[in-house]
């Protein structure tokens, strides 16, 4: 059994979202979706408040490094 993400699993929840979101580039996604689309992972379990700007940027940019690799 995997244990739950959380708002800290940047790079789990980038892969996530790129599995989640092939076509879309990560930095065209307004914080406001990427916070939903985050909650709304399989496996997500943190509290919407322990989020933060910081804390989706660094998923925003973990995800678009995902997103790169895979559009080679």
């Amino acid at each position: 059994m995997t244990r739950p993400l959380a708002w800290t699993d940047t790079e789990d929840i980038a892969i996530a979202l790129a599995n989640k979101f092939p076509d879309i580039d990560p930095l065209t996604v307004r914080f406001t979706d990427l916070h939903k689309w985050v909650m709304a992972l399989e496996g997500f379990a943190d509290e919407s408040r322990n989020s933060n700007e910081k804390k989706l940027e660094a998923i925003q940019m973990a995800w678009y490094e995902e997103w790169q690799d895979r559009q080679r």
